[in-house]
């Protein structure tokens, strides 16, 4: 949903932003676009991968850092709120201390499909990650049971799909020890 204020805002307007409301918005071309809130399963879902990928960046000494819904990335005209974000160490330092806006891709962005918006992810999010140079983007989709990686060779994204049972592979993550199962059924 967008929302209309009487003027575009300008990125900086946004950066200071607030409605006195608990909404969190994305930037897009001077209009705020609401997030509107996830649903159970979306939060734990999430919870779940936040919490492996932190556990996994941290016993395999990892070079990265990962968010949970409070990263932004900016896209060219807009931003992008992701519900994970794996981010290299400068990325994070760059963030530490004022607006969590990536200006550079990060390695690993996660999203978690919620059925209305699974066009959103799958083709508007997709378009605009892969110009951007982010590396590897996941779509988790609980309804179908299915995880899809994609992974940036010569500019353009190749998916590889990954069923209930199957273990899912990661070029961020070679070591991921790791089943669509333990995702879609997330339990922490």
């Amino acid at each position: 949903m967008t929302i209309t204020t009487s003027r575009k805002l300008t990125f900086d307007e946004y950066l200071i932003y607030d409605d006195g409301t608990d909404k969190r918005y994305e930037f897009n071309d001077g209009e705020l676009v609401e997030v509107p809130p996830p649903i159970g399963l979306h939060e734990r879902i999430v919870a779940f991968l936040f919490f492996f990928l932190a556990l996994t960046i941290k016993q395999k000494s990892h070079p990265y850092c990962v968010r949970a819904n409070g990263v932004e990335i900016w896209t060219g005209k807009r931003t992008r709120r992701p519900d994970i974000c794996v981010l290299s160490k400068q990325q994070e330092f760059d963030i530490l201390r004022k607006a969590a806006i990536l200006f550079t891709p990060p390695l690993l962005v996660i999203e978690v499909v919620s059925p209305e918006y699974r066009n959103v992810d799958r083709q508007e999010k997709l378009n605009e990650y892969q110009s951007i140079g982010i590396f590897e983007y996941w779509i988790v989709d609980a309804a179908l049971g299915l995880i899809s990686v994609l992974s940036m060779i010569n500019g353009t994204y190749q998916e590889t799909v990954f069923h209930l049972g199957e273990q899912i592979i990661s070029p961020t993550f070679v070591d991921l020890q790791l089943i669509v199962d333990d995702i879609l059924n997330a339990d922490i």
